[in-house]
């Protein structure tokens, strides 16, 4: 009986132990934006439809606590070349290198939704762990392609490359809202610019960072409250701005997907790439 009773104790010390245990420490993370082209006779502003500021292609690099995570891949195969005029179209790989970082030193790829822009570069980064909300995988894997499925602005192709690299065991699903995938860096859903896009926040030195991706194209967005010009569902997609606003740690934090101002908005590191913090 007494062996009983001390076995008893010593479990619920264990649990104890471990519900109090701290979460991992880790360093606040250091941010960069990255432009690898423009689209300049393109505009994604609903108030200015015509704006010659064009559209800025990016990418989101987070380094720090001994990883390299790029957030979106950018894109460079030949079949989208044509999809947009561009003009100073790189690589992503080749401003990754004026940061001394060559392909295979990314070890993470947040992609935030399918749109080909976002996407495409993926195979350029060999040891890159993918993360992909697990309902975005899914549904463009699947109903996306059935009669009254969305798939605007999604390349098949991506989506077997996805597949893929899961049966490699590269892919990591993130199951919903507002889960922290690493110390420091949570992923978000409800914008629904694709099935289940996300957006992700990163703690920095001077607080909470937003990279909005395509849940907001531009500042306009954010500073007005306005649905974004493509979502599934605008009043979803109004909620996620509105806590964006809130997670944030200042509104010059919420970096839109598509945004020409953000390269002005911070000190420039090298052409194309500006350190957000």
């Amino acid at each position: 009986m007494e062996k009983s009773i001390a076995a008893a104790l010593w479990i619920l010390l264990t649990l104890a132990c471990f519900a109090q245990a701290p979460k991992p420490a880790f360093s606040p993370y250091e941010v960069f934006a990255i432009r690898y082209g423009t689209v300049p006779a393109f505009s994604l502003s609903k108030a200015h439809p015509d704006s010659k500021a064009g559209t800025a292609l990016m990418v989101w690099l987070i380094r720090g606590n001994g990883r390299n995570i790029l957030v979106d891949a950018g894109y460079y195969h030949e079949r989208f070349l044509g999809v947009f005029k561009t003009s100073e179209l790189v690589r992503p790989t080749e401003r990754l290198r004026l940061l001394s970082l060559e392909p295979g030193d990314i070890t993470d790829l947040i992609v935030t939704h399918f749109h080909f822009d976002h996407i495409d570069g993926i195979d350029l980064f060999p040891k890159a762990r993918v993360w992909i909300q697990k309902d975005e995988l899914a549904y463009h894997a699947t109903q996306a392609w059935q009669k009254g499925g969305h798939k605007f602005g999604v390349d098949p192709e991506h989506v077997i490359e996805l597949v893929r690299l899961n049966t490699q065991g590269r892919v990591a699903l993130i199951d919903g809202d507002a889960r922290e995938i690493m110390p420091g860096i949570k992923c978000y859903t409800g914008g629904k610019h694709t099935y289940a896009s996300q957006n992700v926040t990163v703690e920095t030195a001077k607080g909470t960072v937003v990279l909005a991706g395509d849940d907001a194209y531009l500042d306009e967005y954010i500073i007005e409250g306005t649905p974004n010009l493509v979502t599934l569902d605008p009043a979803s997609n109004l909620r996620a701005i509105e806590r964006m606003r809130k997670l944030a740690a200042s509104p010059k934090f919420i970096l839109p997907g598509h945004e020409p101002a953000v390269m002005q908005r911070f000190p420039t590191i090298s052409p194309g790439i500006v350190k957000v913090q």
